[in-house]
């Protein structure tokens, strides 16, 4: 077995899978690991240096599809065989196409791109791995006839009720009946725009936005209408504009920890949107996932104007894990009672069992500590970003200090942004431009960088070299 040290806490330069794929690559390059040796077994390796069993498997699993271990049914993971040494410009590695479809829906498919700076995701030796499972052992002792039906077209009642209690907590006192589990935050985003806009309508997202609602909206056939982000929300002299313009019936916002940008509402920034859309009957449809990742005190504009005009969307997928498919929408009773409908039209009810898991986690797996835990692990993560950052000369669009994402300007022409993307995929290396969350897909030299995911040494000598290229 090879010798190694991880780096772990707020000065580690890559995560803990990097790390080991790194050093189990630097094994089988310089055959101190030869073809056919049998690597540790992923219990055996995560007992030994303390990891998770999920960061193990996800470093062996990258070392497959980069072709230098191999996996076996029945015999674990063994050292490929040595492969005839490639031409000098032929790195052994053929990165995807980038193209719509791989950004869409293979990307979550796809393990080969060693460094995922532009993911959405958080990484996977963070997941609450012994809540987890704790979670998963209690669920299966639930007797088979409770599990044997469709579940209720609202959800697990139980997880309904914790939901509905943790916002009373935070200043929107509702119950059960204001809330609807989907699957996933997105599907909750879907339900809205089906339920309650027609083709044709106007609705207003903000620019740069949430990628993946942009493209339910076209799908849905309306007509968008970007708002500028601002740091401390939206520029309200451009809303307003926008508003005279076309009248939308719906404004989608993302107020806390924005994706792409990182950035939160202001108190009065958020007074002033919601003073707009009781102005205008304006639909406000609050996508508000990362709260749990936030500092308290962001504006909750639920809370803040009571459910008469806003829709509130979250989910479970940062703080549990997002392959547990958990959303939820809350919202006035008689409009939650159509988007129930549309739910069991499109695709009746979501999963009892994944929602009992979900709901296991919340009451006995550590919830609230695991959270903190990744609150300082995301803390960490973005100082080490900063300081990347500010020795490059970047700039950034704010400095969250916590959630997943950071917005930076590289100082080149907005129109090489997806050249650079490109050439960044022939080096391992997945970024995202900022042209991927703007509704008119225009190009921006903005870039968003997930923190926890962005401390390679690779990714930055990338960095450096196409600043200067320009």
């Amino acid at each position: 077995m090879i010798e190694f040290e991880l780096e772990r806490g707020r000065g580690a330069a890559s995560t803990l899978v990097e790390q080991l794929v790194r050093a189990f690559a630097q094994a089988i390059e310089s055959n101190s690991l030869r073809a056919g040796a049998l690597l540790p077994s992923v219990r055996q390796l995560a007992q030994s240096h303390e990891l998770s069993t999920y960061t193990v498997t996800d470093a062996y699993n990258r070392l497959v599809s980069m072709g230098l271990v191999v996996a076996r049914r029945g015999s674990g993971y063994r050292v490929a065989p040595r492969q005839p040494a490639p031409r000098a410009a032929d790195t052994g590695w053929q990165p995807p196409a980038l193209t719509a479809t791989w950004l869409l829906s293979d990307v979550y498919a796809d393990h080969s791109v060693p460094i995922k700076a532009g993911c959405g995701w958080m990484p996977t030796e963070w997941i609450n791995e012994t809540g987890l499972h704790h979670a998963l052992r209690a669920t299966s002792r639930v007797p088979a006839a409770r599990l044997g039906d469709y579940g209720h077209p609202y959800g697990f009642a139980p997880l309904r009720e914790r939901i509905a209690a943790q916002l009373d907590r935070q200043g929107l006192p509702i119950d059960v009946s204001n809330v609807l589990l989907t699957q996933g935050a997105t599907q909750g985003l879907d339900l809205i725009v089906r339920t309650l806009l027609r083709p044709g309508d106007a609705v207003l997202v903000e620019d740069p936005g949430y990628c993946n609602l942009l493209q339910i909206l076209k799908l849905a056939g309306l007509t968008v209408h970007g708002v500028p982000r601002t740091p401390a929300g939206l520029d309200l002299d451009a809303l307003e504009q926008q508003v005279a313009a076309h009248r939308p019936k719906a404004i989608f916002v993302n107020t806390t920890l924005q994706n792409p940008t990182g950035a939160t509402y202001s108190m009065a920034n958020a007074f002033r949107l919601l003073q707009i859309a009781e102005r205008e009957r304006m639909w406000v449809v609050e996508d508000d996932v990362s709260r749990e990742l936030a500092p308290p005190g962001a504006p909750l504009l639920a809370a803040m104007e009571g459910l008469r005009r806003v829709l509130y969307v979250s989910g479970f997928s940062k703080t549990v894990t997002p392959s547990l498919r958990c959303g939820y929408v809350v919202a006035e009773r008689d409009v939650l009672r159509e988007l129930a409908r549309a739910k069991m039209a499109v695709g009746l009810t979501s999963s009892e069992t994944i929602e009992r898991i979900v709901d296991k986690v919340l009451v006995e797996g550590r919830y609230t500590r695991h959270v903190e835990i990744v609150n300082e692990q995301l803390k960490a993560a973005h100082a080490a970003l900063e300081d990347r950052i500010d020795a490059l000369g970047l700039e950034p669009f704010c400095r969250p200090r916590a959630g997943l994402f950071m917005l930076v300007r590289l100082p080149v022409e907005a129109s090489r942004a997806a050249a650079i993307a490109t050439a960044a995929l022939r080096d391992g290396i997945w970024l995202a431009p900022g042209s991927y969350f703007r509704p008119d897909d225009e190009a921006s030299a903005w870039f968003r960088f997930n923190a926890p995911y962005s401390l390679d040494d690779a990714l930055w000598r990338f960095i450096e070299r196409a600043s200067k290229t320009g």
